[in-house]
């Protein structure tokens, strides 16, 4: 058994926050996030991260903010959100859930507003349109993904699944864009924790906006 655990892959969590540990306001907004990201050197550590990985997994609502955005935009980081597999976490299915957009969508659009005129090829639009579904409990479907040859998985917010998968105990490695803002209120990224979790620092990586990436793992 030990032998099969060395072998799993590993999850990743990518998520941007505050300096105080939040992924979004009390409301749900995002436009700190965008202040402080978007340059050359932040870029290329996204595109890092996006290309190594396997799969990509999310929940429903994120999977419809990104199946409205990424097949459209010509973004340099938009290839690999395209065209790796998705897996999306969903007990009812991904047909019966709303898709009105999130701020953080409506924010990405404005942002971008010049660079969202992509045609997307019938091949970006199924990997979008007919991605895998994960509606079983949350630690079986995501144990059985480890358990799965390839790159490692990348795991995406929205606050509660993120939330969910570190209380669960299920990541394996933090990738954090700190952003230079202290917020104050909203929703934490730990705040389902049950109890402390030591952290190793792999890396640390600063960025002309004030901007840091960081690598952390379970000690």
């Amino acid at each position: 058994m030990a032998g099969s655990t060395a072998t799993r892959r590993k999850l990743v969590l990518k998520m941007s926050v505050s300096l105080d540990g939040f992924v979004a306001g009390p409301n749900g907004e995002a436009d700190w996030v965008f202040r402080s990201s978007g340059g050359a050197d932040s870029t290329a550590w996204v595109l890092d991260t996006l290309r190594g990985a396997g799969v990509h997994i999310m929940g429903s609502r994120s999977y419809h903010d990104m199946a409205a955005f990424w097949p459209y935009s010509d973004m340099p980081i938009a290839p690999p959100m395209n065209d790796i597999p998705k897996v999306i976490f969903s007990r009812t299915g991904i047909k019966n859930t709303p898709v009105d957009p999130s701020p953080m969508l409506a924010e990405a659009k404005a942002r971008n507003a010049g660079r969202h005129g992509a045609t997307p090829t019938a091949a970006v639009l199924q990997s979008w349109a007919e991605p895998t579904v994960a509606s079983g409990d949350l630690v079986e479907e995501v144990l059985r993904l480890k358990e799965q040859p390839g790159n490692y998985i990348l795991a995406h917010g929205g606050a509660r699944f993120a939330q969910s998968l570190i209380a669960a105990g299920l990541v394996d490695e933090y990738r954090l864009g700190i952003h230079p803002v202290v917020l104050g209120h909203g929703l934490s990224l730990f705040s389902a924790l049950r109890s402390p979790v030591d952290l190793h620092l792999v890396s640390m990586t600063p960025f002309a906006s004030g901007a840091v990436a960081a690598v952390y793992q379970p000690a």
